[in-house]
């Protein structure tokens, strides 16, 4: 049996759709009610770990999405009751979302890298899949104004960031044949690097790319009712961009869907408008 996590979250509805098929698969959400599926649903909630013991009772492989939004800590105790919970279930394999190898200069990374230390420490089979960056995140923290001028605080650099459909198909793929990928950790990253300056020419003419400093943007999206461990997020995703840390390009995400990925700037430029702030909760 399968059992998929964080199924109401935007890369977890997507492996669902492509898991849709399968008698052998359920799905786990904190609140069942807003998951309209075909699949089973169990009731999973990281934060209450009484209700992982039956909801991990009689799976064998668990796609675990990284519940990252919140403080280092709160994540780190999440991830921990569930793998504690999945042990003693008897779950034999567990398939991580994790981030990318470069994600190490982002401020989010260390409960990831906790995770993959727990599990690797562990009595299950594992798989680590290090996602990179989404390029709707992308699309969202580097998004055109009403005036059409994008003022993100990326200098430079650029963003070797995936399409999260792609990173969906990847993680059904790989959890379908969980015991052909154990012990393996796999980078998916883009293929193709992404700045300021290449977003504001694909929406056209119209935007300019006038990129404002980090401490421009941290005030702003203080001020913005942000909560307070979205900030330093941010600023720090746009920081270690800028700086250059987050372009390299390559990875098993071609091999593992076995065609292109889509494109970057496409999946970035289909995503509406949204309050920058706000955007932490797309975060891997």
């Amino acid at each position: 049996m399968i059992l998929v996590t964080g199924a109401t979250g935007a890369l977890g509805t997507l492996i669902a759709e492509r898991l849709a098929d399968r008698d052998d698969t359920i799905l786990g959400t904190r609140d069942p009610r807003q998951l309209k599926a075909p699949l089973p649903v169990r009731r999973i909630d990281f934060d209450q770990p009484g209700t992982l013991a039956g909801g991990f009772e009689g799976v064998d492989v668990l796609l675990l999405i990284s519940a990252g939004y919140g403080e280092d800590d709160t994540v780190i105790a999440r991830h921990s009751a569930a793998i504690d919970a999945a042990e003693k279930a008897g779950v034999r394999h567990v398939v991580y979302t994790s981030l990318t190898a470069d994600g190490d200069h982002l401020p989010y990374a260390l409960p990831h890298r906790w995770t993959e230390r727990r599990l690797q420490e562990g009595t299950m089979g594992w798989t680590i899949l290090r996602n990179g960056l989404y390029a709707e995140l992308l699309g969202r923290l580097a998004g055109p104004s009403t005036d059409g001028r994008i003022t993100a605080p990326l200098a430079e650099g650029q963003l070797a960031a995936a399409a999260r459909a792609d990173l969906a198909e990847v993680a059904a793929r790989v959890t379908v044949d969980a015991p052909a990928h154990a012990g393996r950790i796999h980078e998916l990253v883009g293929e193709q690097a992404v700045g300021g300056a290449d977003l504001a020419r694909a929406h056209g003419p119209h935007v300019t790319y006038e990129p404002e400093t980090l401490a421009q943007a941290r005030t702003r999206m203080a001020a913005s009712g942000a909560e307070p461990f979205q900030v330093p997020m941010l600023v720090g995703t746009y920081s270690a961009i800028a700086a250059g840390f987050m372009s390299r390009t390559g990875g098993d995400l071609r091999q593992l869907l076995g065609r292109a990925p889509h494109s970057t700037l496409a999946a970035a430029l289909a995503q509406p408008p949204q309050q920058r702030a706000h955007a932490a909760r797309n975060m891997p």
